[in-house]
Parts: C-alpha cells; sequence; structure tokens
C-alpha cells in the first residue's frame, strides 16, 4: 500500500451556523451530570458575551483543528464571540496554518498498522491521518517567515500575527483561524511556540543564521497577556482542555499583582476537559481549586467534563444562535500594542 490508500476522506470542519440546537441544550439543562454541567456552561458564555465590560479569552489544548473544530473558532472571531486566543502551538501551526497552505487531515482508525504508517510517511492522530511529507512543507513556510523578519526577539503574538500576514499574500490559501484572527485583530498568543512545526521551522532558521536570528520570547508573551488583563480588567475564560494554555491565562492576574497592578480576578471561567483532578496536574485542577490561588471567582464557573469535539460545538452553537453576540463590538486587541 502507498500512503494514498490511506488518505482519501478527508476530516470536514463543522459549520455551528447551519444547525440550530438551543433547544437541545435548554432541555439538557433539566438533565444531570456533564449534559447540565455544558447547558449551565452555555449559560456562563452567554453571559460573558451580553457583558460589553468583558474580554473574552479562549485558550485551546489538544488535537481539535485536526478534529474539525477549526471553522467552530473562525466563525466566533468572526462574530466577536472571542478577543484573544491562547493556545497550543499544534493547533495554530499544525493543523491550522498547515491546512491554511493547502493541506489536509484525513479520517483513518487507531488500529491502523503504524509501521505501515511510518513505511509510508504517514503520522497518526489517534484516528487522524497527516502526510510527513507535508508538515515537512509548513516546517520551511515557518522558516521562511522567520528569513523574512528582522533579527531580534518577538513574542509569539508578532510571529503569529507575521504569519497571517504571509497568508494574506498567497492567492491559493484556504480560510484559517490565523489569518482570520489578524485580519480582524484578535491577537493569539502560544506560550510554547516551540512545541510544534514552529520549533522545526525555527531550529532551521537559526542553524543557517546563527550569529542572527529570529528568537521567541516566552516572557514577552506573558508580559503582553498580563497587560491586556490590567487594560481590560473584566475578563472571562472559555477553556478547551488544560496545559500551559489554561494556566497562561489564569495567571494574569498574579503577575499583574506581582507588578503593582490591581485586577480583578477572571470574572467567568469555564473548561471544557476529560482530566482529572485527583492526580494533582494542571489540566485537571479545577476552577474552584484556581479560586484559592486569586485567579478566577468563583461566582461564574463551570467545569465541563466531556470530550471537546462533542461539547464545543453544542456550547458555541447554543450561543451563536441565542444571538448574545449581535450588540457586541470589536475589541481589536491586537491594535493596543
Amino acid at each position: 500500500m502507498n500512503s494514498n490508500d490511506y488518505l482519501g476522506d478527508p476530516i470536514e470542519h463543522i459549520d455551528i451556523k447551519t444547525h440550530d440546537l438551543t433547544s437541545l441544550i435548554e432541555a439538557m439543562s433539566k438533565m444531570s451530570f456533564q449534559a447540565r454541567n455544558l447547558a449551565n456552561a452555555a449559560s456562563i458564555y452567554q453571559q460573558m458575551l451580553a457583558d460589553s465590560s468583558c474580554c473574552i479569552m479562549l485558550t485551546l489544548a489538544g488535537s481539535l483543528f485536526s478534529a474539525g473544530l477549526k471553522q467552530v473558532v473562525i466563525d466566533m472571531i468572526n462574530f466577536n464571540m472571542v478577543d484573544v486566543i491562547i493556545s497550543t502551538g499544534a493547533n495554530i501551526v499544525d493543523q491550522d496554518f498547515f491546512e491554511a497552505i493547502g493541506f489536509r487531515h484525513y479520517k483513518g482508525n487507531p488500529y491502523l498498522d503504524d509501521e505501515e504508517l511510518r513505511a509510508v510517511q504517514i503520522d497518526r492522530i489517534y484516528d487522524t491521518l497527516i502526510r510527513e511529507e507535508e508538515l515537512r512543507i509548513c516546517d520551511k513556510a515557518i522558516q521562511e517567515i522567520a528569513d523574512s523578519l528582522g533579527s531580534g526577539t518577538y513574542s509569539s503574538r508578532q510571529f503569529i500575527a507575521a504569519m497571517g500576514e504571509w497568508l494574506t499574500t498567497r492567492s491559493n490559501r484556504v480560510e484559517s483561524v490565523v489569518e482570520t484572527a489578524y485580519k480582524k485583530n484578535v491577537p493569539i498568543f502560544v506560550p510554547a511556540f516551540s512545541d510544534c512545526s514552529a520549533g522545526f521551522g525555527l531550529v532551521a532558521h537559526q542553524h543557517k543564521r546563527p550569529d542572527s536570528h529570529v528568537a521567541i520570547d516566552s516572557v514577552k508573551d506573558f508580559r503582553e497577556l498580563t497587560r491586556l488583563k490590567i487594560n481590560c480588567r473584566r475578563t472571562g475564560l472559555l477553556m478547551i482542555g488544560g496545559g500551559a494554555p489554561k494556566n497562561f491565562a489564569q495567571d494574569t492576574v498574579v503577575a499583574a499583582e506581582l507588578i503593582g497592578e490591581e485586577t480583578e480576578m477572571h470574572r467567568y471561567s469555564i473548561q471544557i476537559t476529560v482530566a482529572d483532578e485527583r492526580d494533582g496536574a494542571l489540566s485537571g485542577s479545577t476552577l474552584k481549586e484556581a479560586h484559592s490561588w486569586g485567579k478566577v471567582n468563583k461566582a461564574s464557573e463551570q467545569m465541563v467534563y466531556c470530550e471537546a469535539t462533542i461539547a464545543m460545538p453544542l456550547l458555541v452553537n447554543s450561543a451563536y444562535h441565542s444571538k448574545s453576540w449581535q450588540e457586541r463590538l470589536a475589541k481589536q486587541l491586537a491594535t493596543t500594542f
């Protein structure tokens, strides 16, 4: 078998605009367990959208865009349902930017022979497949962008904005989160930027130019995001998964205090996760626990223990069709830097 035998059925991105499921979410509010938790989370998200003073921070962890959730986030940006994004690098570079330059993710299954996949240079993400050769082209594109910039230190936000600008010059590009956010002035932060294809591209860039190159400064990231939190004052967190993006966003409250600035805890907070709190790890730590650290207000918080490809479309669908966003103005936070 060759690679084409495996890559015949591409992942399609779900469109929350085509189906109105608000009545389903309302019915779930009368149920128990995670159905009721999800309905409560939908209510809190709509409160965020209705609060004109609230800046909404969306955090993304896990393999989301490869799984078909890219259009959900594009719609959130286009309809002013999010003001800043904090993500893992894989979502932004290996998945979104990867598709923006013309490549696809494909349906597979978790029981394929991984030795055979390796032999034909196909990488597997559980039940999803990608062509290794195309990832290398993505790496090269990152190197090309880095080569085009002046040497010096950049925040991930600055570099991702350069990626968005680069995409606007390509006639064969596909709609993406990176370009949409760039055009709508929604900043994107990736606190662990080298932990993805961007890292390979930047390694190649610095190897080629050891004495004059681009470097990503994660402290600059944290400083910029903390400044956004201070300026916005009232904030809401919508966290998909956990990991570094979750902590990065939550910690801005503590960072502001350390530099002598007063800012309130994140007023609203939602986390969708399948992680368990009992091992003490970050991804499963509850929002009530975060309150003990002074990070989130416990008055409007909701944990939803559900896999993101199920819960996120339902949550955003409910908010979109409730029209809570229609009076909301774009905050264009990228223009504040």
